[in-house]
């Protein structure tokens, strides 16, 4: 299946609302054309944001060498498994780690706080 499609503005108008439907599934957009020439693509929110966060990512020079080092780090082995870093982070229990499933939104890791008891004092 080709993901690239290219279609004339006048052609697109004709076509919307079916191209918004098909933009959604995975890899694919349209690029618009006037007189021939590309003026104009359309792909789904979803797909325009994760290009807007990869953008980010790679023009930021300090985090490309992170990403870099990690990943050299990864192919000398040089990692821990998922059960030695939750040993290294204490948690113990399952409840204590919990991943929230939002829908659309992406998922956030975290741990649960332990609520400290106030103590009283007597007076």
């Amino acid at each position: 299946m080709e993901s690239k499609r290219t279609l004339s503005i006048t052609e697109a108008r004709k076509r919307i609302f079916e191209m918004i439907e098909e933009v959604q599934k995975p890899d694919i957009y349209y690029t618009l054309t006037e007189k021939g020439r590309p003026t104009a693509v359309i792909l789904s929110a979803e797909t325009f944001e994760d290009l807007l966060d990869d953008l980010d990512i790679y023009s930021d020079p300090t985090l490309q060498k992170e990403i870099e080092a990690a990943e050299k780090e990864y192919k000398r082995g040089e990692y821990i498994s998922w059960d030695e870093l939750k040993q290294q982070l204490g948690i113990v229990h399952k409840e204590q780690f919990v991943i929230a499933d939002r829908g659309k939104e992406k998922y956030q890791a975290g741990r649960k706080q332990k609520v400290k008891k106030a103590s009283k004092k007597r007076t």
